[in-house]
This record gives C-alpha cells, sequence and structure tokens, in this order.
C-alpha cells in the first residue's frame, strides 16, 4: 500500500497518511517516506501509538541511530531515547531567558557538534489541549530568499556554535556537571550544502550559533540578527498543533525549530520523546569540512553502548 502525502504548507510540512508506522515498514514505505522528507522537511504521521521500541525501530530504518542526547543523556532502559519534559528546563539554569526575540529558541538539535544529528523524530506522549506547539523554518528557502549579493557575502562567512546556556541565566550545578563531561564548541559554515539534496542552506541556529568567524563583535551581532530574523520570516514556518500519539520527523540540516513559550504560562504538562539518527559532517559552499573546536563527534549507538 502507498502512503499518502499531503503537504501542509507553501514552503515545509507534509501529513504523511497510508502507514502504521509501529510496525515494520516495507522497502518502498521506507524510500517514500524519506522522499518526502527530503522534499517537505517536515513530516507528520497522525495517532500512531507508539512504545519507546517501536519509535526506535521505526527510526533505525532510515539509519543509524545516536544516543538519546549527547550532553543531557537518555530515557532510563533506551539508551536513544531522550525526554522532551516541559520541566526540563528547570534543572538547567534559571530564570528563563529575558530578552525574548523573534528568533528565541529556534535551533536545530546539537549544531555545536562536529555532526549534528541529520533528522529528528519526535513523538507526543502527554499533550495539553491547547499551547505547546512546536515551530519549524525552512533554511533553504531562506537561503534562496536572500539577495544575491547576501546569498554571496554569507557563502564566505562561517560561524562558532556552542553548547552553553542563554545569556543572562544561571546555570545550576547538575547543568555544570553534564556540560563538563560533553563540552561542545565547532566551526561549521554560515551556508552548508545539503549531503542529499544539494540545496544550500542557511545554516543559522540561534541557540548555538555565537559568533562569526573574523568579524568585530558588533559586526557578528548584526549580521547574525540579520540572517536570523530573515529565517524565521513567517512564510518560511509551520508551526504543528500537537495530539497525542502524533510523531513529527524532520530534517535537522535544513531547519531549525522552536517550542514557544506559552506551555509554561499554564497549568498543562507535556511530554515527547526523541530519537535523532546519526548526521554527517558539514560542508560548505567552498568544500571546506566544519571544523571541531571542543568536543568528540557523535557516535552511533551501538558503538556508544559499548563503552
Amino acid at each position: 500500500m502507498s502512503i499518502e502525502v499531503n503537504p501542509l504548507t507553501i514552503h515545509l510540512g507534509a501529513e504523511i497518511s497510508g502507514v502504521e508506522i509501529s510496525k515494520p515498514l516495507s522497502d518502498k514505505n521506507t524510500r517514500d517516506i524519506w522522499d518526502a522528507l527530503l522534499k517537505w522537511k517536515v513530516i507528520v504521521f497522525r495517532n500512531q501509538k507508539m512504545t519507546h521500541g517501536e519509535q526506535v525501530a521505526f527510526a533505525r530504518a532510515f539509519g543509524d541511530l545516536t544516543i538519546g542526547h549527547a550532553v543531557f543523556g537518555h530515557v532510563d532502559g533506551y539508551p536513544e531515547v531522550y525526554s522532551v519534559a516541559k520541566d526540563r528546563w528547570d534543572t538547567r539554569y534559571k530564570p528563563a531567558p529575558q530578552n525574548i526575540r523573534p528568533w528565541t529558541g529556534f535551533h536545530a538539535d546539537i549544531t555545536a557538534a562536529i555532526n549534528p544529528p541529520a533528522v529528528s523524530i519526535l513523538r507526543g506522549d502527554v499533550i495539553p489541549p491547547y499551547g505547546g506547539d512546536t515551530l519549524w523554518a525552512n533554511l533553504a528557502v531562506a537561503y534562496e530568499s536572500l539577495s544575491e549579493p547576501m546569498q554571496k557575502f554569507a557563502e564566505t562567512l562561517r560561524g562558532i556554535h556552542k553548547f552553553q546556556p542563554p545569556t543572562g541565566t544561571d546555570a545550576t550545578d547538575e547543568y555544570k556537571e553534564m556540560q563538563d563531561r560533553r563540552r561542545l564548541t565547532t566551526e561549521h559554515a554560515i551556508v552548508r550544502v545539503h549531503p542529499e539534496t544539494k540545496e544550500k542552506v542557511l545554516y543559522v541556529s540561534p541557540s548555538f550559533l555565537k559568533e562569526i568567524v573574523g568579524l568585530s563583535p558588533r559586526e557578528s551581532e548584526q549580521i547574525l540578527e540579520i540572517f536570523w530574523e530573515h529565517a524565521v520570516r513567517p512564510e518560511f514556518t509551520f508551526r504543528f498543533k500537537w495530539n497525542t500519539n502524533d510523531l513529527v520527523m524532520w530534517d535537522n540540516r535544513s531547519v531549525v525549530h522552536c517550542a514557544p513559550r506559552d506551555i509554561y504560562e499554564s497549568d498543562f504538562d507535556r511530554q515527547l520523546y526523541r530519537v535523532t539518527l546519526l548526521g554527517d559532517t558539514p560542508v560548505g559552499v567552498d568544500g571546506r569540512e566544519s571544523i571541531s573546536i571542543q568536543g568528540a563527534p557523535i557516535v552511533p549507538i551501538s558503538a556508544q553502548a559499548a563503552e
């Protein structure tokens, strides 16, 4: 049986139906789902009740998996699964970031690593009746829509991505301990080439990208804010209203995502679970690979578990 692909916005997001992903996938369905992911960058599966093990099995159909989170670990008994709980920030830093701007909170997963995850797969377990949405923004379209001079300028730049608390917050001792165990800093091209689609991607991850190499602090701040503001323009984004047992899969190489902070203004709980596929080392338009400044590459979970 063939899957159905129903686009949800002009530039990204499609709903996939006609397949039960808690069961083993046929080769054709696996290829079709991957093709839909590359085209639409964010794909949604509605009402797919799954266990941790079934989510892991589904993800493995598409490649090697990573540990749940390179810094924050994993769910007990499932080294591939990371808990995305509403209260997870309470043990990491306080207070909440105060300088909220349109791009605050947007990020691609773990771009501070030399090889960020290729794909993230997030499953909704406990979902509020309203609030708690997720947004994604298409960084390939963001690049395409820059003026030609700005495209050429961006292609010459490289940025430093770090794993650290937001400016103006105080990290908890628990966070500092986790960070000390796995410090991550990497230099990536500001424009990377997608390894499969060959699209040029404006690789700006606001939560991790801290500065542009070679520019003064003021120059770096101004240029980054131009890129960040541009990347999250409403027409480049897709906002998803979760229901229990929904699963969303996105190409972490070409989108950023954000959970709006309105969920913290309610008493509703929210619990999701994420697994990620092993990624490659990004390559810029000039053919230069990213450079690790601090920290080891993310490795497949089979090798990780054997350590």
